[in-house]
């Protein structure tokens, strides 16, 4: 196998980003070229909307620009990847946006949601921080990045997830909300503090902010003040104390636009976000007890691009997986959820699915997803015990799990949702709005978790190990050191009806 170049090139509110990167046979990667074109993309959506015409054929400009730039580099179609974040989130005219590119360029371009961002963005910060900050691995850490349509937030206790946002609080946003008031800056000002003042409240009560001592920012205004005020701790990360970071965004905090771009020697579309972004950083340092502010030099493009190592399908590192565990389990906790019977029925849910690899067919992401499913099984109690599998589907419906896409959350809410109760039918509307082979990895995933959720029916986790033995049309499941088993055979008769439409095998428990 040879070395590869991949190129990534990232559309946000306010420019097009490109990162090329030479990857070694070995999986390691370094990155060859840069390059950046400013394009108020987010100015249009943020205010009417949708994408311009103008803004669209600047849009298109750029693209085939940096098409011959590829060309150049021989770089394949197959190794050529274009994301769009908040702003194209946002635009309700994206899906034209899309096929213009698609059709004129030959890019094929992928959305990226808030929380798939703040993953990527987590992957880089990993990358950049390595081993030299042991604090960020034995304290509580926030990591913040402001766009221009959005704030990615993430809040680490010991270096586990606790929580990740992604909000609706970017430098656009704030300038349209600051020019509904009167005396522009002083409205800005209160506007963020009270934002940020209600933002805080919400995410302490997830991890107290007092408690923070890591506050990591990511993002290009950050990394203009790391060149101006900071040290670097390696190749890839700066650090700046706490004083000259709040030094630096008072004496900046009456600049103009004009004046910015003067005095800091940046781009206008740059300037125009750079005050807001410092003053909400400022904010939310002021809200830590932390000492200095972490720098990585790096963006969600090197973040997919180590995931784009890691393999689509392949399993997570145990450490970034543990993340990912962390974070589903703060959400129980969120909702006072049985910790100990989730836990459980996750672990007997593994022990079906790695028994039945050849008869079900499902890989690694389908393994992660059941495992949720499991430990989030019952978090639909804290709302009522009567429909708790309905409350549960809505709850993690319209939650957000650190490392888990929109669409394995959908599929991992619906698994909840036919835990118990009748076997899901077409005319279901929340199984029904599932592609068809996602109905048919929900139907696998919900059987084995309606079969292991009754291996606890007590809650009281007496059947503490089990085997599965497979007979021709039934499959025995040996349990060890509990000889009263009427309850949990209960349980069986009441559940396993899913698991033998999908299986074929009868249970028995023995």
């Amino acid at each position: 196998m040879e070395t590869r170049l991949v190129a990534v090139l990232e559309i946000g509110s306010t420019g097009i980003r490109l990162l090329v990167a030479e990857i070694s046979p070995c999986g390691e990667w370094k990155v060859v070229d840069r390059s950046e074109k400013p394009v108020a993309l987010g100015r249009d959506v943020f205010t009417s909307g949708g994408v311009s015409r103008e803004s669209l054929l600047e849009c298109l400009s750029v693209l085939k620009n940096f098409r011959e730039l590829l060309d150049g580099w021989s770089i394949r179609s197959g190794d050529i990847y274009l994301i769009g974040t908040s702003a194209l989130r946002a635009a309700r005219n994206r899906d034209i946006f899309e096929d213009r590119v698609r059709h004129e360029t030959g890019f094929r371009l992928s959305i990226v949601e808030g929380i798939e961002e703040n993953r990527l963005m987590y992957l880089a910060v990993r990358f950049a921080l390595k081993q030299d900050l042991p604090l960020f691995w034995r304290a509580n850490s926030m990591i913040i990045e402001i766009g221009g349509g959005s704030t990615e937030v993430m809040l680490l206790r010991r270096g586990k997830m606790v929580a990740a946002h992604s909000l609706a609080l970017g430098t656009i946003l704030i300038d349209q909300q600051s020019r509904l008031g009167p005396a522009s800056g002083r409205f800005q000002e209160r506007y963020l503090n009270e934002n940020i003042r209600t933002t805080a409240g919400f995410l302490s009560a997830e991890l107290d902010l007092s408690h923070i001592r890591t506050f990591v920012v990511a993002g290009s205004d950050a990394r203009l003040v790391s060149d101006l005020a900071g040290s670097e701790l390696n190749e890839n990360c700066r650090i700046i104390d706490r004083e000259s970071f709040t030094g630096f965004a008072e004496r900046i905090q009456h600049y103009t636009v004009d004046e910015c771009v003067r005095n800091l020697n940046i781009s206008y579309p740059h300037a125009e976000g750079l005050i807001p972004s410092i003053r909400i950083y400022k904010l939310f340092l002021e809200q830590t007890p932390a000492v200095q502010v972490v720098v990585p030099l790096v963006s969600i493009r090197e973040g997919f691009l180590i995931d784009l190592v890691m393999g689509v399908d392949s399993e997570p590192e145990e450490d970034f997986y543990s993340q990912i565990i962390a974070s589903a389990m703060n959400l129980g906790r969120r909702y006072h959820y049985d910790e100990a019977h989730g836990r459980h029925v996750a672990d007997l849910c593994l022990v079906f699915f790695d028994s039945l690899v050849r008869q079900h067919g499902m890989g690694r992401p389908e393994r992660r997803m059941l495992e949720i499913a499991a430990i989030l099984h019952d978090i639909g109690m804290y709302i009522n015990g009567a429909g708790h599998h309905r409350h549960g589907y809505y709850i993690v419906a319209n939650s957000e799990i650190f490392g888990i896409r929109r669409n394995e959350l959908n599929m991992i809410a619906v698994v909840i949702r036919y835990h118990r109760g009748d076997p899901p039918v077409r005319e279901d509307d929340e199984y029904a709005a599932l592609p068809r082979k996602e109905r048919i990895l929900v139907l696998k995933m919900a059987s084995i978790l309606r079969v292991a959720d009754a291996l606890d029916r007590g809650h009281a986790q007496r059947v503490k190990k089990i085997n599965l033995e497979q007979k021709a049309q039934a499959m025995l499941i040996h349990t060890e050191g509990v000889h009263d088993l009427s309850l949990e055979q209960i349980g069986i008769e009441q559940k396993a009806d899913l698991f033998q439409d999908v299986f074929g095998y009868k249970i028995i428990l023995d």
